[in-house]
């Protein structure tokens, strides 16, 4: 089976290239199964219901999430009529949403856990934890089991990496948006990459036009983000491929697509 993992879709532009380029390349990839982070993708900050459905009826199998998930407010409301979209899974225990769910494609039962980190981020509960907790339930229950680490420090994401070696089928991270060049499959199975990068523009910080970063970063004054729309844009993720019968992933390679104009 091979999955495809998609960075953090970053406003209209994401949007707009998974809407007219997604398909096309879900079809050169031969990929089965796709999951891609939402948690940008309206207006760079959480994710609307409106979007939620564009992007599900895209050739997206499942949303993960992240800090951003409540930036939204509307979130809250709707996120529970949603099994498709998964959020972390170390927010408090009543909190709305789900952290992880099992989906049926092909007869393969595909298992999905979204967690966030603890340094620099959200005074959450510990990821490893959340992962104790749940990962043997999940593996009990599924053929592979597929991992969205949202955090910041490439650290706490290598060392989530190797503590799930050998369980996961993948661990990948995501949050920081430039795509890192360290794809493997660890010693016991696990295919990872620190950071999946972005879906979105290609010039700007991090999907917000550079200029206003510039001065936020020189003057050191208050500014209102807004997301870069011009082209290039830019979509940044991972091919997975795994063995179902055995869970572990045979290789993994990154996914780098240019779009402009021209």
């Amino acid at each position: 089976m091979k999955i495809l993992m998609i960075g953090d879709i970053v406003g209209r532009p994401g949007r707009q290239i998974v809407r007219e380029y997604l398909p096309s390349i879900k079809e050169k990839l031969g990929a089965d199964f796709v999951v891609a982070n939402g948690e940008n993708a309206s207006g760079g900050n959480g994710l609307t219901e409106k979007n939620a459905k564009q992007l599900l009826a895209a050739p997206i199998d499942v949303l993960t999430m992240g800090n951003h998930v409540w930036k939204q407010r509307e979130t809250r409301t709707y996120i529970d009529r949603y099994e498709r979209i998964v959020r972390p899974i170390n927010y408090p225990p009543k909190t709305p949403g789900q952290g992880h769910c099992v989906y049926t494609h092909d007869g393969v039962r595909i298992g999905v856990l979204n967690m966030s980190g603890q340094s620099f981020m959200d005074n959450l509960d510990s990821p490893f934890t959340a992962a104790d907790r749940v990962v043997p339930a999940l593996l009990a229950n599924s053929d592979v089991l597929l991992v969205d680490f949202h955090a910041e420090t490439t650290s706490e994401k290598i060392a989530m990496g190797y503590y799930l070696d050998g369980q996961a089928s993948a661990v990948v991270g995501t949050h920081t948006h430039v795509q890192t060049a360290d794809a493997r499959v660890l010693p016991k199975g696990t295919a990872f990459i620190t950071d999946l990068g972005m879906t979105g523009p290609l010039n700007g910080v991090l999907g917000v036009k550079a200029d206003i970063i510039l001065e936020q970063l020189t003057r050191k004054m208050p500014v209102r983000y807004e997301i870069e729309r011009q082209m290039p844009w830019q979509l940044n993720g991972v091919l997975i491929d795994i063995d179902e019968t055995s869970g572990k992933a045979r290789s993994i390679q990154r996914v780098y697509e240019i779009f402009d104009e021209n």
